[in-house]
């Protein structure tokens, strides 16, 4: 279901990183919705007394094992308008709500004594309209997090990025290379800062390590014969931009806390400057891994 103003003006940008309390209300409004009409009942059911089935969510269950997973959740978090959980915890509330969802539906006639519903669940098609659901509430507010197909929430990178980042599937010969750059590649998507930090480390180990796959005595040796491969014999101002960018990578790198953590080194201010580091390294990552096999 798509809104006037989408269609009209086009959808926000989904650049916001932030779990604001409009988007909590709405996140926890879908969940508790959700609770009331026996959804959760297809993982934790409250079931008729007669033992003939479901009937619908036992919410005291269902809150245990919500909070046994989620510990940093104090309380039910739709019962507290007042308090924004951390944006982690919110996340895995998420994730743990697709995972114990289903579609209630209802099986043959009302019971006469109880006056209820037996029920049954349609697994995929709860799923589908719950993560249909948030996803809606994240791109209208212009979140920068998506619910994908699988149950797994990830971070929007910038446009410029976000489709190469995503699809990217690293297949070189090397399999320590592969790990890092897929490592990294996964950790950039978390909705978590401190992981999409972790990612930046990764990418640095990986720059490290593919500046000694090439033929040489030595890493500087190796490294030359890279930056060779990557640019050709015939565009030579090019080889001196890829020369003078992997120098730079380099001191970036022994500079910033990236790979080393002493006192000398600066922390990265904010989730900006992670990205742009991110895009950085991963654009002259992804063009050797295209030329140097």
């Amino acid at each position: 279901m798509t809104f006037f103003s989408d269609r009209e003006y086009g959808e926000r940008p989904r650049s916001d990183e932030r779990l604001t309390e409009n988007v909590w209300d709405g996140i926890r409004a879908e969940i508790a919705a959700r609770v009331s009409d026996g959804s959760f009942g297809a993982t934790y059911p409250k079931t008729c007394e007669d033992g003939a089935g479901p009937v619908g969510t036992d919410e005291t269950s269902f809150w245990h094992a919500l909070r046994a997973r989620v510990p940093d959740l104090e309380n039910a978090p739709w019962w507290n308008t007042n308090q924004l959980p951390p944006l982690p915890a919110a996340m895995d509330t998420i994730e743990f709500c697709w995972r114990s969802i289903g579609k209630p539906l209802q099986r043959g006639q009302e019971h006469e004594f109880f006056r209820h519903f037996h029920l049954y669940y349609d697994v995929e098609a709860g799923r589908t309209e719950f993560r249909n659901a948030i996803n809606q509430i994240f791109a209208r507010n212009g979140t920068a997090f998506e619910l994908r197909d699988g149950g797994v929430l990830i971070r929007i990178a910038g446009p410029v990025i976000r489709e190469a980042v995503s699809s990217s599937f690293f297949s070189t010969p090397d399999r320590d290379l592969n790990e890092m750059l897929e490592i990294a590649r996964r950790k950039f998507l978390d909705p978590d800062e401190s992981i999409r930090r972790e990612a930046l480390e990764k990418l640095w180990d990986a720059f490290e390590r593919i500046k000694t796959i090439g033929t040489g005595n030595d890493k500087a040796a190796k490294a030359e014969a890279m930056l060779s491969r990557i640019c050709g014999p015939s565009s030579p101002r090019f080889r001196d931009t890829m020369s003078n960018e992997a120098r730079a990578l380099t001191t970036i790198g022994n500079s910033l806390q990236i790979r080393h953590s002493e006192t000398t080194q600066e922390r990265l201010a904010w989730s900006g400057h992670v990205d742009y580091l991110f895009h950085r390294m991963f654009a002259f990552l992804y063009l050797a891994t295209l030329t140097l096999w």
